[in-house]
């Protein structure tokens, strides 16, 4: 399996922006289709985004469309979440996961990065 360390979490006011990172190691990154997925403290995990091996298929949760964007860098095995217009209520953990492209689930978790909004 392939491991996950995010990045880029923190605090910032509400309308503001933060751009999550997602390094992957010991597989190879272009075997696997990308997530990025948040947990709200009393709240079930709930998808945010998600991103096919080539970049070419993106889909985002209702509740981030227009404000959140996933892309990739299969050369620095990375995937990011740019997150603009931040609300109080995108205030969750955020993880990233991979999903083999032969895959039904996700296999591999990230430790976690906590994001506030709040003024």
């Amino acid at each position: 399996q392939v491991r996950l360390v995010e990045s880029g979490g923190g605090l910032v006011q509400p309308g503001g922006s933060l751009r999550l990172s997602c390094e992957a190691s010991g597989g190879t990154f272009r075997n696997y289709h990308m997530g990025w997925f948040r947990q709200a403290p009393g709240q079930e995990r709930e998808s945010v985004a998600s991103i096919t091996w080539n970049s070419i298929n993106t889909h985002y949760a209702d509740s981030v469309k227009g404000r959140f964007t996933i892309s990739r860098d299969n050369a620095k095995n990375t995937v990011y979440l740019q997150m603009n217009s931040l609300k109080p209520e995108d205030t969750a953990v955020y993880y990233c996961a991979a999903r083999e492209t032969t895959a039904a689930m996700y296999s591999s978790w990230g430790q976690g990065t906590q994001v506030t909004v709040s003024s």
